[in-house]
C-alpha cells in the first residue's frame, strides 16, 4: 500500500479509500443493495489487511447504520490512531425544522450523533455532503471551525459542489481566521469528467486533496455492459447519473477493456490507474460489496499507464450533464 499526504496536510492516507455507502441496514435506506453487518466486517477486516488506513462513511448512509457498523468494526480490528475516519453531514436525518442543513444547529448535533455511532471521540475528516443553499456559509464555516476547536475533528472537507461555491468557502474562512477546508470529494471518472474543467485546476492551484467518489462509476467501466447486478438493476441514484449518456459512455468502456485485453489486467487497474494519474487526486473513495473487487482495486496501485493510453482513453469523452453538484 502507498500512503501520501491529504492535501497541504500532514495526514497520511492510503491511496485508495474504503467507501462505506456499501455497509448498512438496508430497511433504513433507499439502498437495498448494501451489506448487512454480518456481510460488511470482512471486507473492513481485509481493507485493513492490505493496507488501507481511510474510510469515508457519511450520516445519511442507512441512517446511520453505515457509521454504526464501520465504528464498531474499526474499534475491534484497528489501532484508532492509524485509522483516518471521514464522515459527512447535510441530507435529511428527521423530519421537522432543523432535521437536514448545514445551520449551526445540525452540524452541532450531527457531529455528536455521529460520534456516538462511530464510538470515536473525534473524526479526522468532516465534509459538507452538498452545498446548502438556505445557511449562509459564515454559519456553516465558523460552525465547522468550532467542531475542529473543540477536538471532534482534525480536518474539514467539502463534496459536491460547484468550484464559485468551493472558492467562496475557502474564501470566508481565510477571511475570518477559521479553519480551512483540505479536501473536496467529488463525482470524477472516466465517463464523468466535468469537474476538470474548474474544480480540479482550483484544487490543484489551492494545494487541496481530491478524494473522488464514484471512480468506476458504480461498475460500468469495469464489466460488461450488458451485465447486470443486484445493485445496478436497484440502485437509482446510479440511473439518474448514468443512465442518460450510456450511449456515448459505452465507447469509453469499451476503450478501456480493449487497453485492459492488451496489457493482460482486469479492467478495474485501467479504471483507477487513469485516476491515479490525474492531479491532484489523493485517493479515490471505492466502494465495495465482494472481497474480490476490494482485492483487485488494491492490485491497480502498481499500474502506470502511457501517455498514448490516458489519450486513448480520454478522446472519446463528450460534455456531460453536471451530476452531483446541484
Amino acid at each position: 500500500m502507498e500512503y501520501v499526504k491529504l492535501g497541504n496536510t500532514g495526514l497520511d492516507v492510503s491511496r485508495l479509500c474504503l467507501g462505506c455507502m456499501s455497509f448498512g441496514v438496508a430497511e433504513r435506506w433507499t439502498h437495498p443493495w448494501v451489506l448487512d453487518e454480518e456481510s460488511s466486517r470482512p471486507i473492513i477486516k481485509r481493507a485493513l489487511e492490505l493496507g488501507i488506513n481511510f474510510f469515508d462513511t457519511a450520516n445519511i448512509y442507512s441512517l446511520g447504520s453505515s457509521e454504526e457498523i464501520v465504528g464498531r468494526a474499526l474499534k475491534e480490528y484497528a489501532n484508532r490512531d492509524e485509522v483516518v475516519i471521514a464522515t459527512k453531514v447535510h441530507f435529511r436525518m428527521h423530519q421537522g425544522p432543523n432535521g437536514a442543513g448545514l445551520s449551526r444547529k445540525a452540524i452541532m448535533s450531527e457531529m455528536d450523533k455521529s460520534l456516538k455511532r462511530l464510538g470515536t471521540d473525534y473524526v479526522d475528516l468532516y465534509q459538507i455532503h452538498r452545498w446548502d443553499y438556505s445557511t449562509p456559509i459564515e454559519e456553516t464555516m465558523e460552525a465547522l471551525h468550532d467542531v475542529v476547536k473543540a477536538g471532534k475533528a482534525r480536518y474539514i472537507g467539502a463534496s459536491a459542489m460547484y468550484a464559485w461555491q468551493f472558492l467562496k468557502a475557502l474564501h470566508v474562512a481565510e477571511k475570518n481566521g477559521w479553519t480551512r477546508f483540505v479536501s473536496m470529494q467529488n463525482h470524477l471518472n472516466l465517463i464523468y469528467r466535468e469537474e476538470e474543467r474548474e474544480m480540479m485546476p482550483l484544487c490543484r492551484e489551492e494545494k487541496i486533496g481530491v478524494i473522488p467518489y464514484s471512480p468506476l462509476a458504480s461498475g460500468r467501466l469495469v464489466r460488461d455492459w450488458s451485465e447486470t447486478t443486484h445493485r445496478s438493476e436497484t440502485d437509482q441514484a446510479q440511473k439518474w447519473k448514468y443512465d442518460a449518456t450510456a450511449n456515448m459512455d459505452r465507447l469509453i468502456a469499451d476503450r478501456v477493456t480493449a487497453i485492459a485485453e492488451k496489457r493482460g489486467v482486469p479492467r478495474v487497474h485501467i479504471a483507477l490507474a487513469w485516476l491515479l494519474q490525474k492531479e491532484p487526486v489523493t485517493a479515490p473513495i471505492l466502494g465495495v460489496t465482494k472481497m474480490a473487487h476490494l482485492e483487485e482495486a488494491v492490485d491497480a496501485l502498481s499500474m502506470t499507464l502511457t501517455q498514448d493510453e490516458i489519450a486513448s482513453l480520454e478522446e472519446l469523452y463528450t460534455p456531460h450533464p453536471v451530476v452531483g453538484a446541484q
